[in-house]
């Protein structure tokens, strides 16, 4: 009985999150030039947000080797789900390609919802770890510090100091007790 309920959860999970994901809807653009305009139009809001919302960040983003930007990530599930979302690298103010990210979670959750999440490669190595990678996980081919704000906000030395950095932001603000562990990215040909 408890695996056909897990079972059962898991399919409705999967099945909004692919739903919230797919592109029939007509107001959705389906060719790729669209489709690259989006995404760093997205980008460049969620890098805009994340500098009006996190003092300090703007100090980071400079400092950055590389910024790896997922606009908009969106997660599904009952018990067992999933994420998903597109973005951009930039590096050097430039777009350095286009990737997607996937993650899945098992645990008491319940419901839908949608984050931005930056990652931040503050070393040349890190960078190019990641961009020669063809697939690269968090947590297997590299850790990402996740940045928590405090009372302060603000950027210590300690935090620069990370070779990678992750950030993800919703509507409410900073996330806290986010973990980029097992999340999947992979590179798109767009």
């Amino acid at each position: 009985m408890k695996t056909r309920l897990l079972a059962l959860s898991t399919a409705v999970a999967l099945t909004a999150l692919m739903g919230a994901c797919s592109t029939t809807n007509p107001n959705v653009p389906t060719d790729a030039v669209a489709e690259r305009q989006g995404i760093n139009a997205d980008v460049d809001g969620a890098l805009t947000k994340l500098r009006t919302q996190m003092s300090g960040s703007d100090e980071l983003l400079r400092k950055a080797r590389g910024v790896l930007v997922f606009p908009k990530v969106l997660s599904a599930g009952f018990v067992v789900g999933g994420s998903y979302g597109k973005g951009e690298l930039r590096v050097g103010g430039q777009n350095a390609g286009y990737y997607s990210t996937t993650a899945a979670s098992v645990g008491l959750l319940a419901g839908a919802d949608s984050k931005a999440v930056y990652i931040l490669f503050m070393t040349d190595e890190a960078l190019k770890k990641f961009q020669d990678s063809k697939g690269w996980t968090a947590g297997a081919d590299a850790s990402v510090s996740v940045y928590k704000a405090g009372a302060n906000v603000g950027v210590d030395t300690q935090t620069v100091q990370q070779p990678i950095i992750g950030y993800a932001l919703t509507n409410a603000g900073l996330m806290a007790n986010v973990s980029f562990d097992g999340t999947k990215i992979s590179r798109l040909d767009m």
